[in-house]
C-alpha cells in the first residue's frame, strides 16, 4: 500500500499542472494516467492545439516549465481579428493595446504535456504511474484508496480529478452535472496558405458557425476551428480534399489566399458541462472534469490551468496551517474562486454564439454595428483584449508574477 498526500487522476496538462504545483508546497503526489505523456513531437503539426495566455505563461514559467518547450513549435501570436461573414462588422485587436510584446501562444498541446511530464520526472515529490487505470476507488472518511489495473494499491488524503470530461472521479464522487448540447461539432485540421498568417489569429463568423485559424509555428501553417452544426460538419468531413479546401476559402472569404489541407480532419461535438458541486470530501475537481465550454474565444485550457493552480495554492495553504486537506470545508473557497471565474465564462461564451448565431437581418445588423463601435472605442477594446491575454480577472499568485520557489 503506497500512500501519498493527493492522488491525481489524469496526466494532462492540468493534471500535470496541478501535481508541479503542490509540488512547490513539498506535498507527495501521484498522477494516473492511461499513457505516458513525454512521447516527442512529431515532424508533422499536432491536430489538438490550444492558444495560452500570458498568465499561463507566467504559471509554466515559474513551475520551470516554459523552458523546457520545443521553442521552435511555438507561435506567440500579436494581433487578433474578428469579422462577421458578408457584412462590415469587424473588430481587430493588437499587443500594443495593452503594452506585451504578443497577446499570447499557440501551442501543440503534446508541446506543453511533454514539458510538464519532464518537471514532474524531475521532482522528488511527484510520482508519475503510467500507463495505468484506475480499477476501483473507494471514499473513506481520513483518506480514500485506489486499486489500479496493475493492482496497485494507493491511499491519499484527497483526490483531484483532473480525468477530462466524462470524469470517472466525478462519477465515483456522485458530483452532479448540468450540461446541455450546443449542437455543434468542432471540425480541426492543419492548414497550409498562400498568404502569410503575419502572427494574426482570425475568427470570421458565419451563419452556421465560427471559423478560427490559429496561426502555427510555420508562417504558412494554420490550426483551423470550425463549429458547424452536425449535419453540415458530417458532409464538410465527407467531402475529398478539393472540396473541403473550396468550402473552407469560401467561409474564410478567402483571407489567407489559397488554403491546402495539410493533415487528416478529426470532428468533436461540443457541449457544455458544469458541475455543480465541484469539491466533497476527499475529492476536488479540475479543468474539464468540472466544466467544458464552446471554444470559440479559445479559453477552455486556460481556465483549467488557473483551476489547477488555484486548487494546488488552497491546498498548500491547508496544509501549512495543519488542517486536513481532504475536508470540503477547506476546500470551499477554492470551489467558489473558480465557480465564479468560469460561470463568467461561460455566459460570455453563450452571449458570443447567441449574438453571432444565424442570419436574422435585425440581429445582424445589430452585431454589425455593435462590433463596428466597439472597434472604434480604445479603452473598451483594451479591457476586452485584456481579459483575452489574461491580464484581467482574479488570477493566482503563481499567474501574477515570478517567485523564487520552483518545483523541485
Amino acid at each position: 500500500m503506497q500512500s501519498y498526500d493527493v492522488v491525481i487522476v489524469g496526466g494532462g496538462i492540468v493534471g500535470l499542472t496541478v501535481a508541479l504545483t503542490l509540488a512547490t508546497g513539498e506535498l507527495n503526489v501521484a498522477v494516473i494516467d492511461a499513457q505516458e505523456g513525454g512521447q516527442a513531437l512529431g515532424d508533422k503539426p499536432e491536430l489538438r492545439v490550444s492558444t495560452f495566455t500570458l498568465a499561463t505563461q507566467t504559471v509554466m514559467q515559474n513551475l520551470g516549465v516554459w523552458p523546457l518547450l520545443a521553442h521552435n513549435r511555438l507561435c506567440a501570436y500579436e494581433k487578433m481579428a474578428v469579422w462577421d461573414q458578408d457584412s462590415f462588422a469587424h473588430i481587430g485587436f493588437s499587443h500594443e493595446e495593452v503594452g506585451q510584446a504578443y497577446l499570447g501562444h499557440v501551442v501543440e498541446n503534446q508541446n506543453l504535456v511533454r514539458a510538464l511530464w519532464m518537471k514532474a520526472e524531475q521532482s522528488e515529490h511527484i510520482t508519475l504511474l503510467a500507463p495505468n487505470k484506475v480499477s476501483n476507488m473507494v471514499f473513506g472518511q481520513q483518506e480514500s484508496f485506489l486499486t489500479l489495473d496493475d493492482e496497485t494499491m494507493l491511499t491519499a488524503r484527497l483526490v483531484v480529478g483532473a480525468d477530462g470530461a466524462n470524469s470517472m472521479v466525478r462519477q465515483k464522487a456522485n458530483l452532479p452535472l448540468t450540461f446541455w448540447d450546443y449542437e455543434h461539432h468542432s471540425i480541426v485540421a492543419t492548414i497550409k496558405t498562400e498568404i502569410p498568417h503575419d502572427n494574426t489569429a482570425r475568427q470570421v463568423f458565419t451563419p452556421k458557425g465560427p471559423l478560427a485559424f490559429l496561426p502555427l509555428w510555420d508562417e504558412h501553417l494554420c490550426s483551423i476551428v470550425w463549429s458547424q452544426q452536425e449535419p453540415e460538419a458530417a458532409a464538410l468531413l465527407a467531402l475529398n480534399e478539393d472540396e473541403f479546401e473550396k468550402s473552407l476559402m469560401a467561409a474564410f472569404d478567402m483571407r489567407l489566399g489559397r488554403c491546402e489541407l495539410v493533415s487528416e480532419r478529426k470532428s468533436f461535438p461540443l457541449k457544455m458541462r458544469y458541475a455543480r458541486q465541484w469539491v466533497t470530501d476527499r475529492v476536488a475537481l479540475v479543468g474539464d472534469a468540472a466544466h467544458t465550454i464552446h471554444p470559440l474565444a479559445g479559453q477552455g485550457a486556460n481556465l483549467g490551468i488557473m483551476d489547477a493552480v488555484a486548487l494546488a495554492e488552497q491546498v498548500i495553504k491547508i496544509a501549512e496551517q495543519g488542517k486536513d486537506i481532504g475536508l470540503t470545508k477547506s476546500l470551499r473557497a477554492y470551489e467558489r474562486w473558480r465557480k465564479t471565474e468560469t460561470v463568467k465564462m461561460i455566459a460570455t461564451m453563450e452571449s458570443f454564439k447567441r449574438l453571432f448565431d444565424g442570419a436574422n437581418p435585425v440581429q445582424k445588423l445589430a452585431r454589425d454595428i455593435g462590433l463596428s463601435t466597439m472597434n472604434h472605442l480604445p479603452k473598451a477594446k483594451q479591457k476586452i483584449v485584456q481579459h483575452a491575454a489574461g491580464l484581467g480577472g482574479e488570477l493566482p499568485l503563481l499567474a501574477q508574477h515570478k517567485l523564487t520557489r520552483q518545483a523541485s
